[in-house]
């Protein structure tokens, strides 16, 4: 199993989510936050925003899905501007289940 994790723009993240979703992904968690990296910030009342609006869409898959999702991700989300976001993917070696209490290797 692997864990992608998308740090991508607030405005762009549902359409990402929706992508990965086509990709026929079964769950998905967004988290909205703020992050500051490579890409422009906004200047408000002369003053330069510290952080941008940036959401983490966190999913796991089966190793086989995630070129497809990693491609969906980008073709969504990328503008060829900085600051279009990152993918992490990491690798996954248990979940357990809270409602069951059961320990897993396999995606249920």
């Amino acid at each position: 199993m692997k864990r992608i994790e998308t740090i991508v723009q607030s405005e762009v993240s549902k359409k990402v989510v929706n992508a990965i979703s086509k990709t026929g992904v079964g769950g998905v968690t967004l988290i909205q936050s703020l992050g500051q990296g490579a890409g422009e910030r906004p200047e408000i009342g002369g003053h330069q925003i510290e952080f941008n609006s940036t959401d983490v869409i966190v999913t796991v898959v089966q190793d086989l899905m995630v070129p497809k999702v990693v491609n969906a991700i980008i073709e969504t989300a990328h503008t060829g501007e900085k600051g279009d976001g990152k993918i992490f993917v990491t690798n996954v070696e248990e979940s357990y289940d809270i409602s069951t209490k059961e320990k897993s290797t396999e995606l249920i």
